[in-house]
């Protein structure tokens, strides 16, 4: 079935290469992303034009998950042109990369405000018209970092254990409206996305300068990474994309409710196993195991 699909974070990487790969499968895809015109215009430019050369359904909208007003705006302006949102993929996020001393609260703030309270603006603005038609799908793009905990990522790995926290509770609720959830939880990538070379520092130098013997361990930590794949394997962030048109082509009430997808082999898929038997147990226990069911 095509379905209409929104994608946040489009600009680049991830998301880009999800927008294309769904069209390509036949959906309509709304690519939102911040400044289209301005700092994203050759960024959607691009997107126009693979969809025209190929006569594929891609609209560039401006969404800026820091804004609920822009949120607000970007969602019924996509309802009145297509008539409905099927899908909503969750993928805008940032990196940071540094010592966690030197990132202040500011810093932290900044960071949530992008990585977790930016879906929660975007599911406030989309969930009241999937719960009218009782029905609809919520991809989450998490992070394996939320178990593999690697290091100098501090900031990031916190706030995508709070995106995913978030993305697993709501989804206990929302699936009482028909409404299914995924968390994707891709590995660690040291190319093809622009996570490392758009990541920021931390603000602090001074604090930063007093972990200065740690330099040379932050300069090889994405070498290290690169190490962690097989030989000959292409540890290609389309992998991610590919996976979720597979997910969004399954039956209702048959999408998994997480999918690792890590060249790293970090063992993430053994405590997610482990995870799920834990919180199925407890909410049974608690007499709420229709919770873990979507109502179809």
């Amino acid at each position: 079935m095509k379905q209409t699909i929104l994608i946040t974070g489009a600009s680049t990487g991830i998301g880009n290469l999800t927008a294309r790969a769904l069209a390509t499968a036949g959906h309509t895809v709304y690519a939102t992303m911040r400044d289209v015109t301005k700092k994203n215009s050759e960024n959607a430019k691009s997107l126009k034009d693979f969809a025209a050369q190929n006569n594929f359904r891609i609209n560039v909208v401006d969404l800026d998950v820091q804004s609920q007003e822009s949120s607000d705006a970007a969602v019924e302006h996509i309802i009145s042109e297509a008539g409905r949102i099927d899908v909503v993929v969750h993928n805008a996020g940032h990196l940071v990369v540094g010592y966690a001393e030197a990132f202040t609260a500011e810093d932290l703030q900044h960071l949530f405000d992008i990585n977790v309270f930016g879906m929660q603006r975007v599911n406030r603005s989309v969930l009241p018209h999937m719960r009218e038609r009782h029905s609809g799908t919520l991809i989450y793009v998490g992070s394996t970092s939320t178990v593999d905990l690697p290091p100098f990522l501090a900031p990031y790995v916190s706030s995508k254990s709070a995106f995913d926290a978030l993305a697993a509770t709501t989804a206990y609720e929302v699936g009482r409206f028909g409404i299914e959830s995924t968390i994707v939880q891709p590995g660690p990538f040291t190319s093809g996305t622009q996570h490392f070379p758009n990541a920021t520092q931390a603000s602090d130098k001074k604090v930063t300068v007093a972990y200065s013997n740690l330099d040379e361990l932050v300069a090889r930590n994405e070498d290290a990474t690169s190490n962690l794949f097989d030989e000959g394997v292409d540890a290609n962030p389309v992998a991610v994309a590919d996976e979720i048109v597979r997910i969004l082509s399954l039956p209702k009430g048959q999408k998994p409710a997480r999918s690792v997808i890590d060249f790293s082999h970090g063992g993430v898929e053994t405590v997610n196993t482990a995870l799920f038997d834990a919180q199925s147990s407890f909410l049974t226990r608690l007499g709420f195991s229709d919770l873990l069911e979507v109502r179809t």
